[in-house]
């Protein structure tokens, strides 16, 4: 039977010392050795040492276009917005929008149970506030064709020097994290307070706070606040639909499902 590698996971650096004792690890901080363990190398093929993704915000930037200031957090190797994007030049009620996905052509902008057209009444609402705007997929790519490509080349919806992420990106995502599987957890609120019981598997190890905004159906309905989180992509998965970013409070996968371009969900940016 093949033997499984070393898995070594810490915080810690990992320093062969020229005159350290042979099949020995040395674990270091601030220049002092605090721990040691000695192994045999017939014991094992291989040791993989690994550095948890626990990344806080590394920094902010505003959107020129409404003020709105943004955090982002830095995972592998993408920058993305730390929070739904809340860019809200018009709204609409939620009755407003065809209910079949491919006769869409206008750009409609959503807040969660807010159905008024009133920019200044949407902005006050505490789900604005809390979850950003729920965007048709006309609305999120402003326009542009789809596209599968890493990195998408949509700014779409984003502010300027970001752009709306692939299916591809997202699976970049997944792939740092682990896989899809358990990237969710990782990128979701920990806790109760947005999201419903269970959240399974929350840490928000990221930084990321995915949050459960829900979405309007393509039937004008606003449905699965605190129990769904799910964001577009340049992506189509067939005709009516494009590939999304969800996640749940049932479980702590992170998935791609496809959803109708002419309902409304949120948006996350990655910088270009």
């Amino acid at each position: 039977m093949k033997k499984k590698p070393l898995l070594i996971i810490g915080l810690f650096s990992f320093i062969v010392l020229l005159q350290a004792q042979n099949d020995t690890i040395y674990f270091m901080k601030n220049g002092l050795i605090v721990n040691k363990q000695s192994i045999k190398t017939t014991d094992i093929d291989s040791a993989v040492f690994y550095t948890p993704p626990i990344i806080s915000p590394t920094g902010s930037f505003t959107d020129s276009r409404d003020s709105q200031v943004y955090q982002h957090l830095t995972i592998g190797n993408q920058v993305w917005i730390a929070e739904n994007l809340k860019y809200l030049p018009s709204v609409v009620d939620s009755l407003t929008g065809s209910e079949i996905a491919g006769f869409e052509t206008e750009a409609y902008y959503y807040v969660y149970g807010y159905n008024g057209t009133d920019v200044t009444e949407a902005k006050a609402t505490a789900n604005y506030n809390t979850y950003g705007v729920l965007y048709n997929w006309n609305a999120a790519m402003a326009g542009a064709d789809s596209s599968s490509t890493n990195p998408s080349g949509v700014q779409g919806v984003c502010p300027t020097g970001w752009h709306l992420p692939s299916k591809a990106e997202w699976t970049q995502l997944a792939d740092f994290l682990g896989g899809f599987d358990e990237a969710g957890g990782k990128l979701k609120e920990a806790g109760l307070t947005h999201w419903e019981a269970p959240n399974a598997g929350a840490t928000n190890e990221t930084g990321f706070r995915a949050l459960p905004g829900g979405y309007r159906n393509s039937l004008g309905e606003y449905k699965y606040m605190a129990r769904l989180g799910i964001c577009w992509t340049t992506s189509m998965s067939s005709a009516n639909g494009s590939h999304t970013g969800r996640m749940q409070s049932q479980n702590q996968r992170l998935e791609q499902t496809g959803y109708n371009i002419a309902g409304g969900i949120s948006v996350r940016c990655v910088r270009d």
